[in-house]
């Protein structure tokens, strides 16, 4: 199983790496398409389509993608896009944590149909713009859910002792959830020095939030950010525990499914994008 993982992990950075390297940002574009549309099959088949209406699902996933590439998004979405896209993920994380997993089948499969493509779309949409404003700003964005996730992880298993949300993710508890923001934090003042010793090809979010809302306003959008992150682990833990499957599917070997990989990023790229045009002319 680890030696699974980690040739699967050098060949998705190989391939990362090579679209991120080309001149133009189509090839990023275009491979994150690729792989949000297999988060939609994963998504659809999860919420209790066959087999051919989830290939349908990604497939329509990607053509809603593709047309984006073509029109007036690809160079400029409003703020009202992403903050909307941030609400639909608030609402959502109430309702159906709230809710548990076994209210979440009850709902017409046409309303988390539509849930997935627009979260699915909204997510890949915000990740080309992240790109686009520049590789530093779009790794730094990563990298606070890779470090909020790590830095859970070990916090959780140091400290943990109050369960986050055990009928969804028993694992989980409010100690990981304050190491990862602990975690995040660190990370951002790392990453702020860097940005002023090294310049890179751009500001990095926490640069960026620094200077928009001051350095409470950083910190209260990193922390929203990492509250996010967390809402988008346990919807998934969610719906799989709704369709009895412990992982998303078996696409990426040794990691389960792509949902799996990105379910945390999901809810935080359309917020970040939104929380960076706050202070901003």
């Amino acid at each position: 199983m680890l030696r699974q993982r980690i040739i699967t992990a050098l060949v998705l950075v190989a391939v990362m790496l090579g679209a991120l390297a080309a001149d133009s940002a189509w090839p990023f574009a275009l491979l994150t398409l690729l792989l949000i549309a297999a988060a939609g099959w994963e998504w659809a088949r999860l919420n209790q389509a066959g087999a051919g209406l989830a290939l349908a699902f990604g497939g329509a996933l990607a053509l809603a993608g593709g047309a984006t590439l073509s029109g007036p998004l690809k160079d400029h979405a409003p703020p009202a896009l992403w903050w909307a896209a941030a609400a639909l993920w608030l609402g959502l994380g109430a309702v159906a944590l709230r809710s548990g997993p076994t209210a979440w089948p009850q709902l017409p499969r046409a309303v988390r149909w539509a849930v997935g493509i627009v979260a699915l779309w909204s997510a890949w949409l915000a990740l080309t713009h992240a790109h686009v404003i520049g590789v530093n700003f779009m790794l730094s964005l990563l990298c606070l859910v890779w470090m909020a996730d790590i830095a859970a992880y070990f916090g959780g298993r140091a400290f943990g002792r109050r369960k986050l949300a055990p009928s969804i993710s028993p694992g989980k508890s409010w100690e990981g959830v304050w190491s990862g923001m602990a975690g995040v934090l660190l990370l951002a003042a790392l990453w702020i020095a860097l940005d002023r010793w090294f310049g890179f090809d751009g500001p990095s979010l926490y640069s960026r939030l620094l200077h928009g809302l001051g350095l409470a306003g950083m910190v209260l959008a990193l922390l929203a950010m990492c509250g996010m992150s967390v809402v988008g682990d346990l919807i998934e833990s969610l719906v799989k525990r709704a369709a009895g499957a412990k992982d998303s599917s078996r696409l990426l070997p040794g990691h389960g499914g792509v949902l799996d990989r990105v379910d945390a990023l999901l809810p935080v790229l359309p917020l970040a994008l939104a929380l960076v045009t706050l202070g901003t002319p």
